[in-house]
């Protein structure tokens, strides 16, 4: 095993460490999973049990919601509220992983007493990348889980979904947080601390594209800009899960095929990640 290799491994375990052993880590990713599940599935299944097709259930019909509470349909639920919330969660993640280094002083230590700058920072974003693949798969368990017991409370077949139709979705999920998780990491670094870094993160996740859009619907030429965006890449993305005909969650979006949007989520991915490493091995920790 070389030097470099070595070094990387060895970074890698211990920001997993330090993650699995700071709180805010753990509540970052629970609030996830538990949005998730309240708004994918608790809202939707009091909506069917009520038989009320409001606001709550997007006026899908019955048999339509039932379907979306069904095992076979998790790949496209589970994906849904990923592009804006779950993104802007784990974008909360990235930063605070990176900033707070900044704000604790730690990244001083590291860098001085570690296995030097660019494998300490590339063995952050590879446990952070492999704590994003962790969360899209047990989202997917606790998903199929839940609408396993629905399928058999409401007298449904047990019907899992294609393991092609899985691994799309998994795939999706990873992309879309990963990219969201990657661009934290690259705010915290600009900002060097965690605080500003998340405040700037939210806002632009929430509000900055969102009026973008808003502004290029009546004005064309703004169009070319808001559809490399790389929440225009992610909500692509989720639409693309989409089976059902209707309102769609906030953030999901139809402007890109699942090909563009990859392949504009990985363009991203690789910036954000070698942005990150080059402003935190070149710039002074001062």
């Amino acid at each position: 095993m070389s030097t470099t290799t070595r070094d990387l491994t060895a970074s890698v375990r211990a920001e997993a460490v330090r993650l699995g052993h700071w709180p805010a880590f753990w509540i970052v990713l629970g609030t996830w999973i538990l949005l998730n599940l309240t708004f994918a599935y608790l809202f939707n299944y009091l909506a069917y049990t009520s038989g009320e097709s409001g606001a709550m259930s997007d006026g899908l019909p019955r048999d339509v919601l039932l379907g979306q509470l069904m095992p076979a349909a998790v790949p496209e639920v589970f994906t849904q509220g990923m592009s804006m919330f779950g993104g802007a969660l784990v974008l909360i993640l990235g930063a605070l992983a990176v900033g707070s280094g900044y704000g604790w002083g730690t990244w001083k230590t590291v860098f001085t007493q570690g296995p030097g700058r660019a494998a300490a920072v590339a063995g952050l974003l590879v446990a952070l990348s492999a704590v994003v693949l962790a969360l899209v798969l047990v989202a997917f368990a606790v998903d199929a889980g839940i609408a396993t017991v629905i399928a058999v409370v409401e007298s449904q077949p047990v019907t899992m979904p294609a393991l092609d139709d899985s691994l799309i979705g998994i795939g999706t999920g990873t992309a879309i947080l990963g990219m969201w998780m990657l661009a934290g990491a690259f705010i915290g670094a600009i900002a060097r601390g965690p605080a500003l870094a998340v405040g700037l993160g939210l806002v632009w996740v929430l509000v900055v594209e969102n009026l973008l859009r808003g502004v290029a619907s009546i004005f064309g030429p703004i169009e070319v800009v808001t559809d490399l965006l790389p929440g225009t890449a992610a909500g692509s993305l989720a639409g693309a899960m989409r089976t059902v005909a209707g309102p769609a969650n906030p953030g999901v979006l139809d402007i890109l095929t699942r090909g563009e949007s990859f392949a504009l989520l990985a363009v991203y991915v690789m910036a954000f990640a070698g942005g990150t490493i080059w402003l935190m091995t070149r710039r002074d920790l001062t």
